[in-house]
């Protein structure tokens, strides 16, 4: 990768605002304001906000709190409107708002020398301001907006004051006295190097740029790839650290982020912003041109790895409920608008999201939203990979809709661990309709911000349960989470595509393979998604074969979003005494409530989930999974939130079907066939059309199953284990039936 030398950097003499807004910019919204509805609006509910502020008067209090508690949010708050405040004096010309920042810069500036360390001590690299380094990153992201905006508004006394005693000592703790914090591959990384990168060319301090850009030379670090936290990349060679090796080594080649989604977004700020101010200051660079545009790149990836309503899949660490909404989609769908072509279906998104920035992207974004050039932004189906060089796995996402228009879509993760915020979750899925999950991933233990609830940190039990593999759709052998839930050994392994088809929108499919979560299996997961006249919405149909010489327990999960309705089985309740189904890897925090035995060759679980989209009357949903079986199977029913003293867990349904073998095949269908009226309290087809789903042959070579309908209609699905080629020719006989085909996958 091309290694951009500091000798070749134009120091281009200084011009502020030279951030993100600049001086032409601010010309054009000036001659413009009236004219732009939204934008107006924009401009004056912030103005609002920061009047209000103001009144208050300054606020920096010594910190002491963890996220959730009074210094930490009233800093949290300062760094947002001081940016705003900033904003508003570039446009408004009002000296109140310069002011404002003014008096709080010296106000910071009096109290940083003083500052120790924060007194909570509880992270890997503690702030100053924060509780954290990371806070303290962001902090100066933001503010070094603020100065850029009144750079000439405050005297050059007060300027060396600032810069003296507030900007180099913060940049110089985050950086250089926090070299675990800042010299590695990570999101917060990404944070340091940007708030070292953008105060540095605020003030012209091209030392703090070179370090932001391609990170301390001489670290004391070790040269593993992992530190003890299992949570950044360490790499040798040309950017090694800094900008560009976030740059590198977070993103795929096509622009998915190693973290996921939910951290991309919040990622995405810290790098859409520092790499805008380098477009600004270091043409140079050509950084939007870095790795055949990785950036735009990657704010598709972002909008495409989410569902129906614009919320982020929950892979790895996430918070559900993550949205198109949030403040650093704004700013990115705002600066891909401006900076990126104008691509007309971003003005969806931000016609949705109903705000824009106040600068100069957002006011693009408002301006032609106003001359109607929107069009409607197209969720697709399509395949991610994953790691540096797109060698490390991936995320395949089918999409289709049913006759009115309302989505099924398929999320398969095949990816790589996606280091410290990574789950043992190989091959697992999540399944989703128009309105939200059916088939869920239970995404983090933690309560954002909640100070009751850790302060706002991860919760032990992110560790104990939501990381593990239990806790997600995908084969669990021997009470065992891949990997044996060890980090380092998920950081050094990744499963790989075997295919993804969809070339027909009627027939769409992924497949992969793990060879490494066990040191005795071989697992291999087909997802097809099927729109078929005989059924109203696309069916899922799913084939996860393991292939071992041992003979294992395997537990198959399900978490289902909803209510169960009923069984085409017997079960026993525990209606007096719960326990719990193991004493680790998760299963201690899984409630057993109810098994039975499997005495068919095809079992049935329905349950009805019923989700808001927003107000009005709302259909609840009817699934049925039709599943094949073995003699013998349990099948259980269990709940989480066992061993969790301080009610941390969410206490959701998962069914488990379990199996004792060597060579095995769970093979299902699941179909959404049903809705119920709370109004008129009328369910309409509340009963499954699939009548079985059987096993009808498997070797190294192939498998095949066979779906029968009521109707009498059936469908045969044959995989071809061994050759994923498009020209492959394929022929096998099941019974009297010869079955030929060419491709990875057969379908009839």
């Amino acid at each position: 990768m091309t290694l951009f030398l500091g000798a070749s950097l134009i120091l281009l003499s200084q011009n502020h605002p030279n951030l993100i807004l600049t001086k032409e910019g601010v010309k054009e919204i000036k001659k413009n304001l009236g004219t732009v509805p939204l934008f107006d609006d924009v401009l004056t509910k912030i103005k609002a906000e920061v009047d209000a502020e103001i009144k208050i008067g300054v606020q920096v209090p010594i910190p002491k709190d963890m996220a959730g508690g009074y210094t930490h949010e009233r800093h949290k708050q300062n760094f947002f409107i001081l940016r705003k405040a900033g904003n508003l004096y570039q446009i408004t010309g009002d000296k109140k708002y310069a002011e404002y920042i003014r008096q709080n810069l010296l106000a910071y500036a009096k109290m940083f020398p003083s500052l120790p360390k924060h007194p909570t001590d509880r992270s890997y690299a503690t702030g100053k301001i924060f509780w954290q380094c990371l806070n303290d990153a962001n902090w100066l992201v933001y503010v070094s907006q603020a100065y850029d905006c009144v750079y000439d508004y405050m005297s050059k006394e007060e300027r060396d004051f600032v810069e003296k005693d507030l900007f180099r000592p913060l940049a110089e703790w985050i950086s250089t006295d926090n070299p675990k914090f800042f010299n590695r591959v990570h999101n917060h990384s990404t944070w340091a190097n940007a708030g070292v990168g953008m105060i540095g060319l605020v003030m012209n301090d091209e030392e703090l740029i070179q370090r932001a850009l391609y990170g301390l030379k001489n670290d004391g670090l070790n040269n593993t790839m992992l530190d003890n936290d299992g949570g950044f990349i360490k790499v040798e060679g040309q950017n090694a650290a800094g900008f560009f090796a976030q740059l590198d080594y977070s993103f795929s080649p096509d622009g998915h982020f190693t973290e996921g989604p939910y951290y991309l977004r919040y990622a995405m700020t810290p790098f859409l912003l520092f790499a805008k101010s380098l477009a600004n200051n270091r043409p140079d660079l050509k950084i939007y041109d870095y790795r055949n545009g990785i950036l735009e790149k990657s704010i598709y990836s972002l909008l495409y790895e989410s569902d129906a309503q614009g919320r982020f899949f929950p892979i790895n660490d996430s918070q559900k409920g993550m949205s198109w909404n949030s403040r650093e989609v704004v700013a990115a769908v705002d600066i891909a608008y401006l900076d990126f072509g104008n691509d007309p279906m971003l003005l969806s998104i931000a016609e949705k999201q109903g705000k824009v920035t106040l600068d100069e992207a957002g006011f693009k974004t408002a301006a032609d939203l106003e001359k109607g050039l929107t069009k409607p932004f197209k969720h697709k189906s399509i395949a991610y990979s994953d790691g540096a060089d797109g060698k490390h796995g991936g995320l395949g996402i089918l999409r289709a809709d049913n006759n009115d228009g309302e989505e099924i879509c398929v999320v398969a993760k095949y990816a790589a661990h996606g280091m410290g915020h990574g789950h043992f979750d190989k091959l697992s899925y999540s399944l989703y309709d128009e309105d939200g999950e059916v088939i869920q991933d239970y995404g983090a233990a933690r309560w954002v911000n909640i100070d009751q609830k850790g302060g706002g940190r991860y919760l032990k039990e992110n560790q104990t349960f939501a990381k593990q593999s239990i806790a997600h759709n995908t084969l669990v052998i021997n009470e065992t989470s891949h990997y044996e839930g060890k980090v380092k050994k998920a950081e050094a392994n990744h499963p790989d595509q075997y295919f993804f088809d969809v070339k027909n929108p009627k027939v769409q499919a992924v497949s992969a393979k793990e060879l490494h979560a066990y040191t005795d299996a071989v697992m291999h997961r087909t997802l097809i998604l099927l729109k078929d006249e005989n059924f109203k919405n696309p069916i899922l149909i799913d084939v996860f074969r393991v292939e071992s010489e041992s003979k294992n327990q395997y537990d198959f999960p399900i978490w289902f979003h909803g209510h169960l309705l009923s069984t085409s089985f017997d079960y026993t309740t525990q209606t007096n005494r719960l326990t719990t189904l193991g004493n680790g890897h998760g299963y201690q925090h899984i409630w057993e409530e109810a098994s039975g035995k499997s005495s068919s060759e095809s079992n049935q679980v329905t349950w009805f989930t019923h989700q808001s989209s927003g107000g009005g009357e709302v259909n609840g949903k009817l699934f049925t999974m039709t599943t094949s079986s073995e003699k013998n199977d349990e099948l259980i029913f269990a709940r989480s939130g066992a061993n969790d003293p301080s009610f941390n867990l969410r206490h959701d349904p998962v069914f488990i079907q379990r199996r004792k073998g060597g060579n095995s095949i769970f093979a299902s269908v699941i179909e959404s066939h049903g809705t119920y009226n709370p109004v008129s309290e009328t369910p309409l087809s509340p009963f499954s059309g699939l009548k079985s789903v059987e096993v009808i042959h498997d070797s190294k070579e192939y498998t095949v199953i066979r779906i029968s309908h009521n109707s009498k209609k059936t469908w045969t699905v044959a995989i071809a284990n061994q050759d994923a080629s498009e020209k492959a020719k394929h022929q096998i006989k099941i019974g009297k039936e010869m079955l030929e085909w060419t491709g990875a996958f057969y379908i009839q």
